[in-house]
């Protein structure tokens, strides 16, 4: 019952937010297209609900040489790839604004496990464990307010488990609530490869 629900919810919201945010996209459009060549939407490979593979949508916020299928903060020098409207875009979480259209078509939830890319086989694999793979990804998730970057691929999984398990309108509403304030501190955000 509650999944019906949801995606009402789900419509409602990213409908609400497209038109909300529709003059402050065009504008970051504009600045996008005028810092650097290269398309203002990024589009990229990832395992939607059922492993079904979808292409999410975000504003570009790194140089067009920069490598499509890795992970940012797994790369050696991040910086080096990230233009200066890119990095305010990331700290804010601006960039994941066109999920609102993913959202809108029924390839991503506002809350649920954040859609691994398409060669993260080892946290797909590891989702598998606790039916992570079997709900539709989300703009945010438990592990997002609980770590984000900072956790290893078995914390997340385990948070996105346990996310399947308490999936609820008072949790979703959690989260949500929770992830503006993570936001605002710009909790668990790592450009850099991981030490660990």
């Amino acid at each position: 019952m509650y999944s019906i629900i949801k995606r009402g919810m789900d419509i409602a919201f990213s409908l609400a937010g497209i038109v909300v945010f529709s003059l402050p996209m065009a504008g970051i459009g504009l600045i996008i297209k005028a810092e650097s060549p290269g398309d203002i939407i990024f589009r990229q490979k990832r395992i939607g609900k059922d492993k079904k593979i979808f292409r999410i949508y975000k504003f570009r916020t790194m140089y067009s040489e920069a490598p499509a299928d890795m992970p940012t903060h797994l790369l050696e020098s991040p910086e080096a790839f990230i233009t200066k409207t890119g990095k305010f875009l990331r700290k804010t979480s601006l960039d994941e604004l066109p999920q609102l259209f993913n959202i809108l078509k029924g390839e991503m939830s506002v809350v649920g496990p954040r859609p691994a890319l398409w060669n993260q086989y080892d946290l797909v694999a590891e989702r598998d464990k606790y039916g992570a793979n079997a709900v539709r990804p989300g703009l945010t998730g438990l592990a997002q307010i609980r770590g984000r970057d900072e956790l290893s691929i078995k914390e997340k999984a385990a948070y996105d488990g346990e996310y399947v398990k308490k999936m609820s309108l008072m949790t979703d509403l959690g989260i949500i609530a929770r992830t503006f304030v993570s936001v605002i501190r710009e909790d668990g955000i790592r450009e850099g490869r991981k030490d660990s």
